[in-house]
């Protein structure tokens, strides 16, 4: 058999019943039409519910986020005078302002930018001078960041939010002051800022007045209009929009749900998510997939510690978890999970970083149920593949594709490898993106003859299942979420002391992989300390070094390049 006619089965008929899959076969034209749909079909359940550690929550029922998002896509286009296609951020932790303000961006006709709340005033202007943002919605607890580099973005309006908004006025005011207790203070400023409830109240006084369906602002909207930027980085460090459309989301939608069909039950599942909507993962996964089937969402504001996570399960009839490796070990580390684990739950997804074979089968012993591990890219909306709910299970392997996804395993010079050997993995399908926004070359090297071309090394084996074994590129993945070297370094060599620096991943109990430096010094007087410290005012936490070690000089090739692998190979022979 050729190679090329090993991949070109559609393993999916046979694991999950699904005969065929066409892109487009969604009976919605964009997201706004699936989520009105939805919003009426299940109109009077309760859609999120956002969980405080305390046990304190907020509800919002399928009809209350349609309506709230249709006065807030009225508040884009018709206050704020945005055009179709206008970017717009959103930049909070789970809450039930986060659906809102995602529903109602998309439903403006307008692009998405998810930005993560945590990143420096440096990675907040990168992201959103690139993509050309003209409105933001920003956490309060992080508005005197945006401040400071307001003036060198595009960015005209702000609107504020905080973790209590939408919360009932009594339940609300004590969660405020137990926010400011955590946080001390909402940060100063002196921005002109939109309260997100002001602004929907607004947008609900314009649609009144002026008769304003919000159809309008969508009912032109088609497959193939972009719907989100969705920055990732890349082997050169420097953070790029993926554009994904209405198309590739809902294609998503429809292979992660033909996957999980048979364990779904329209209306009456609860999933709770600890993941940040933000991140690809759990953006197409917990916020559309399982609104498409009228799940409860239970939103965490911040699963850490993993003790917030204990009134959301010991309240709620949990049936769902996404989460990634870190996230499952941490639960199986604390008694109240492991003494009463949740006796709803379904099964368990896993993703944005390898599984550890121990913590699957631990998961699996204590709670009854499946937890199986997926692979994707946010350049692929993200899933690619997921291993099967039945049969038998399969650790530290991903799976199958999807249905409807083309996977190959191919050599250097982009021919298939055979059955068993090592190649890279690349991915067509309708889920893959249109390429990087305003990154025409980075485009070319990474789509080419319609296939993604992933980076990352893996081998099929007889039963056709795929195993990440390696990766091409140097990415770092820190409990989920990707880190690239090249940012570190630059982030480093900033210092004046320093001369030279390399960063590779290292093997972390915790986080999966952690950041470790390799400095040399410029000025002799240099210390871990100062490089550490250095480093908080332009790197997010999660991208921070672990340790930094200093040395006399790097491993080198002739022309001068810093072998990082001769590193990992070092610290590998420890």
């Amino acid at each position: 058999m050729k190679a090329e006619s090993v991949y070109d089965l559609a393993p999916w008929t046979m694991h999950y019943g699904v005969q065929s899959f066409q892109d487009g076969q969604s009976e919605h034209a964009c997201l706004p039409a699936l989520i009105s749909a939805v919003a009426k079909q299940f109109a009077q359940n309760r859609a999120f519910t956002c969980v405080m550690p305390n046990g304190m929550y907020g509800n919002l029922s399928f009809a209350q986020i349609d309506e709230l998002s249709d006065d807030f896509a009225t508040y884009l286009r018709e206050t704020l005078q945005l055009e179709a296609g206008a970017r717009v951020a959103v930049q909070a932790p789970n809450c039930l302002s986060v659906p809102i303000a995602v529903f109602g961006i998309l439903k403006a006709g307008c692009v998405l930018v998810n930005t993560n709340p945590l990143y420096t005033a440096a990675e907040m202007k990168h992201q959103f001078a690139d993509a050309g943002v003209e409105a933001v919605v920003i956490v309060d607890m992080f508005t005197d960041k945006l401040e400071t580099i307001r003036a060198e973005t595009g960015i005209k309006h702000i609107i504020t939010c905080s973790v209590a908004s939408f919360f009932p006025p009594v339940v609300r005011h004590i969660v405020q002051g137990i926010q400011r207790y955590w946080n001390r203070a909402i940060p100063a400023h002196s921005m002109s800022v939109t309260q997100i409830e002001e602004a929907v109240a607004a947008g609900g006084a314009a649609r009144a007045k002026l008769k304003r369906d919000p159809q309008e602002f969508w009912k032109r909207l088609k497959r193939t209009d972009l719907a989100l930027l969705q920055y990732t980085g890349g082997t050169t460090g420097v953070a790029k929009g993926a554009m994904l459309t209405h198309g590739n989301l809902l294609a998503n939608i429809d292979q992660i749900l033909a996957m999980g069909a048979a364990k779904i039950e329209l209306g009456r599942e609860v999933v709770l998510t600890a993941l940040p909507v933000y991140h690809i993962f759990a953006f197409t996964a917990n916020l559309l997939a399982f609104y498409r089937v009228g799940a409860r969402n239970l939103l965490i504001p911040s699963p850490r510690p993993v003790q917030n996570l204990q009134r959301a399960f010991e309240n709620y009839p949990v049936t769902w978890i996404s989460g990634v490796n870190t996230l499952f070990n941490a639960l199986l580390n604390e008694e109240w999970f492991t003494a009463f684990p949740p006796k709803h739950l379904k099964a368990a997804i896993g993703g944005g970083a390898a599984m550890h074979s121990a913590v699957v089968k631990r998961w699996e012993a204590t709670t009854g149920s499946r937890l199986a591990e997926g692979y994707g890219l946010t350049e692929s909306s993200p899933l690619v593949c997921f291993q099967p709910f039945t049969g038998p299970q399969r650790t530290d392997c991903i799976g199958i594709p999807a249905p409807g996804t083309a996977v190959r395993l191919v050599d250097d010079d982009g021919k298939p490898v055979p059955q068993g050997e090592r190649g890279e993995l690349i991915v067509r399908g309708p889920q893959v993106m249109q390429g990087y926004w305003n990154q025409h070359d980075e485009s070319a090297k990474t789509i080419k003859d319609g296939w993604l071309y992933t980076g990352d090394v893996a081998v099929m084996d007889h039963e056709h299942m795929f195993h990440i074994v390696d990766r091409k590129k140097d990415l770092i993945i820190v409990s989920g979420f990707n880190v690239y070297p090249n940012e570190v370094e630059e982030a480093i060599t900033a210092h004046d002391k320093v001369m030279e620096a390399a960063v590779i991943g290292v093997v972390d109990a915790k986080t999966g992989e952690a950041v470790r430096a390799f400095v040399v010094k410029r000025d002799a007087t240099l210390t871990e300390t100062e490089v550490l410290e250095h480093c908080k005012t332009v790197l997010t936490g999660y991208k921070m070094p672990t340790k930094i070690i200093f040395r006399d000089e790097l491993p080198k090739s002739p022309i001068g390049k810093i072998l990082r692998k001769e590193l990992r190979k070092e610290v590998a022979a420890k």
